[in-house]
């Protein structure tokens, strides 16, 4: 059996991936992570232009979803140019208001980037000082965030973390948590193997050129392994990525998180220790990268959690 993307996916990543290259993502990155979102806004509404919000949402609240196939391509570019704010959150927004009513007042403007959003299912939101659509997970159910704490650091500098206040509207009191952090999942997925795609390239690149004992590093045996155990790992996790798509199953989700984030995290270990002490600038464009696939690994379910529901098939 074949699994390719067709000719509309393939053209999709092309136009995402042309329109990112064109937008410098690294200084829109550093704006986002001295607190100045302007760049950032301006980018989220040309992704929302593109349609990716879209893909999450049925064409009744003016999406063109769920396709949760589309949503996986459009976020590996997304993570290749490690773009800045709630993207994931904004599609398990997505998935937390999908239920009537609700679908109504929040999607259209959510699709359009209108609305940017993030959810609280911790005590910390990410992006809560951008996103004009807070939702925080209570025991009641799921409320409507009247506002924000302190930023918080993090180790990726462009994932700005905030409390959330208290109280608030009461949205639902049974939000579908399993359908929104499955979608999450799989949305990270996807940005971790693009993150590892990008790291995998430079690092190739930068191996090519620098040279010792009067050859290019990349040359050597033990760089070639290094970079070879990452290509494996990143190839290994793109068909579970897709297939994860295809099924949307819980587990299958998980295992396809667990994968593409340890791959991103091998590639950027291995990225780091070729670039030697010039990967750990915060000025060199790498660094960006490092501190994202370190970042998503935890995201939505840590590997020992996603491990877990794999070995358990979710309970099963």
């Amino acid at each position: 059996m074949r699994f390719l993307l067709d000719a509309e996916q393939r053209a999709l990543a092309g136009s995402l991936h042309a329109m990112l290259t064109a937008a410098d993502t690294p200084s829109v990155i550093r704006d986002w992570g001295r607190g100045d979102h302007t760049s950032g806004r301006a980018l989220w509404a040309r992704v929302a232009e593109a349609g990716v919000f879209g893909l999450a949402v049925a064409e009744a609240y003016d999406g063109a979803g769920p396709l949760p196939v589309e949503l996986a391509v459009a976020f590996v570019e997304l993570g290749r140019h490690a773009v800045p704010g709630p993207l994931v959150e904004t599609v398990a927004a997505a998935a937390l208001l999908s239920g009537p009513g609700l679908a109504e007042r929040f999607l259209p403007p959510l699709v359009a980037g209108g609305t940017m959003a993030t959810v609280a299912v911790t005590e910390y939101a990410l992006d809560g000082d951008a996103a004009a659509l807070r939702l925080a997970l209570s025991p009641d159910g799921l409320r409507l965030s009247p506002g924000t704490g302190p930023v918080r650091a993090c180790l990726d500098p462009a994932r700005r973390l905030t409390p959330l206040a208290p109280g608030g509207e009461l949205l639902t009191r049974e939000p579908p948590v399993a359908r929104a952090v499955t979608w999450a999942r799989l949305a990270t997925a996807a940005q971790a193997l693009g993150v590892g795609l990008t790291l995998l390239d430079r690092t190739v690149g930068y191996v090519k050129q620098r040279t010792q004992f009067g050859a290019p590093i990349g040359s050597f045996q033990a760089v070639k392994h290094r970079l070879a155990d990452a290509k494996i790992a990143l190839e290994f996790a793109r068909p579970l990525l897709f297939g994860a798509a295809l099924t949307m199953d819980p587990v299958d989700v998980a295992a396809a998180k667990l994968s593409a984030c340890e791959a991103a995290y091998t590639t950027a270990r291995a990225a780091l220790q070729l670039h030697g002490a010039i990967g750990y600038t915060a000025e060199y464009d790498l660094s960006l990268w490092l501190t994202r696939a370190r970042a998503l690994r935890t995201a939505w379910g840590g590997p020992d959690e996603c491990r877990d529901l794999v070995l358990n098939r979710g309970g099963r």
